[in-house]
């Protein structure tokens, strides 16, 4: 075990030094950002990384400056140092891999104050000084010895990369042809034009075309070239929609302004919608902070309390998905709220059955464990600390939940407390549903809509259902 051990002012001699090796990477400079709430554009944007005013920006305190007292506060005097004072002199900068050795030398002590003042030198990896001063300090009287503590690992989510991802991945492939269900207003009907200039669709508009045309002229949107089919209202939209499916005309439906419950009663009708052998399921794909890959969660939208027939289903289309947005062989974890199987929890039993099912073939394409409770489907030190050993506990790509209202809970919690970014799909029907909300925004309704096209091509690529 490391320990972090002070000098008092006794043991302190003239002479006496300390000294750390530091590499300035980008991750130190966005964290000083996100403390200090600077987000001046010459500190964090990499547009400048090659600038003079970057570099000198750099040098100026900000890192050289916190170094110096981390060496005064942990090495030389250590634990129980108080700052009186400080002199820096910043000489030249310091950029971006620069590797800065920080020494302190003891010049002088003053007994009556139980003052200690240390020349400061930091020079770079060539030898040149890049900062130099002296600090003043009041050395501890009484000795500390403890074990060190080691600092965490800071990950800086970047907002929305992994669906930036997901639309990149989208550019060599074709647009697919979507119903777009009533879009009348400027949040829906951006994200259908926003997806068109992005090439991933091309938009059939269906709905009032005096509000269609209204909401393009309040968000200053042009119609030119766009397709729009005139009907009545938001029940007539959909049935339209649904009428183009079957015949053919469109591989993608995305939803507008109208209710859930308005644009699937049409999809789910037995004689005239969209149906197949397999269940409609929804799935949410969320960009977590802090959890490394994008996270699958189903069903938490349509199947109110599934079955084990249906959860089946559930778990067949979120595979799938996963699989047609890169994910080689999707790590599932059917959640309950133990992770042992309990018969008095009827989710722990359903867990058992669609795992056994896997094994027999009767689901395919990911590895399934199950009973797993939340954290130790998501955390390996959850995991770990219970003893379980297994493929997926920790790690899961897919959360496989035990009815609506648990699915919607988790996937609500992680949108609104956990800061994530949420996309969702209907699958399940002839082609895939862009199923949004509508207080999602236009990021969530692209990155929506970029899950539907892969799937679209993945599953225009011969993959079985």
């Amino acid at each position: 075990m490391q320990y972090i051990e002070n000098r008092t002012f006794d043991e302190i001699k003239t002479g006496d030094s300390a000294d750390l090796t530091r590499t300035l990477k980008l991750e130190d400079i966005e964290l000083f950002a996100v403390m200090s709430g600077d987000v001046n554009p010459t500190h964090v944007d990499e547009n400048y990384a090659s600038s003079d005013m970057f570099h000198k920006i750099i040098a100026h305190g900000m890192w050289g400056g916190a170094l110096i007292s981390a060496v005064l506060g942990t090495e030389l005097p250590g634990p129980g140092t108080i700052y009186r004072n400080q002199s820096l002199s910043f000489c030249r900068a310091v950029g971006l891999g620069d590797t800065v050795t920080i020494r302190v030398t003891v010049t002088d002590k003053d007994a009556a104050q139980n003052l200690v003042t240390l020349a400061c030198l930091c020079t770079n990896q060539n030898g040149e000084t890049v900062i130099e001063g002296t600090a003043v300090v009041v050395a501890p009287n009484e000795k500390v010895r403890r074990p060190r503590v080691a600092l965490p690992e800071v990950h800086l989510h970047e907002r929305a990369a992994r669906f930036n991802e997901l639309i990149a991945a989208t550019k060599p492939l074709p647009p697919v042809r979507t119903a777009v269900v009533h879009p009348c207003d400027g949040v829906s009907l951006e994200g259908a034009l926003e997806a068109a200039a992005q090439d991933m669709i091309v938009p059939v508009l269906i709905g009032p075309k005096a509000k269609i045309e209204a909401a393009a002229a309040e968000i200053g949107r042009s119609l030119a070239g766009v397709e729009i089919v005139d009907v009545a209202h938001s029940h007539a939209a959909a049935d339209e929609a649904v009428a183009l499916a079957r015949a053919g005309k469109v591989g993608m439906i995305m939803k507008g302004k109208l209710h859930t419950d308005e644009l699937l009663g049409p999809i789910v009708d037995k004689a005239t919608g969209l149906r197949t052998e397999r269940r409609m399921t929804h799935v949410f794909v969320l960009d977590v902070p802090h959890y490394p890959k994008p996270l699958f969660i189903s069903d938490a939208a349509i199947n109110i309390a599934p079955d084990l027939k249906t959860k089946a289903d559930i778990v067949q289309n979120a595979i799938e998905l996963a699989i047609a947005l890169g994910v080689e062989t999707p790590k599932v974890a059917i959640v309950s709220a133990v992770e042992t199987v309990t018969p008095s929890i009827p989710s722990t039993l359903d867990a058992a059955a669609l795992c056994k099912m896997a094994e027999r073939g009767q689901i395919t394409g990911g590895v399934l464990d199950g009973p797993l409770a939340f954290d130790n489907a998501v955390s390996m030190a959850a995991a770990k600390a219970k003893g379980i050993q297994s493929e997926v506990a920790g790690q899961a790509d897919i959360l496989i939940v035990p009815d609506l209202e648990a699915g919607n809970m988790i996937a609500k919690q992680l949108i609104y407390l956990a800061g994530a970014d949420a996309a969702g799909l209907v699958l399940g029907a002839r082609i895939p549903i862009v199923l949004t909300s509508r207080a999602d925004g236009v990021l969530s309704r692209l990155a929506s809509t970029a899950m539907a096209q892969l799937f679209v091509h993945y599953k225009s690529a011969g993959i079985p259902s």
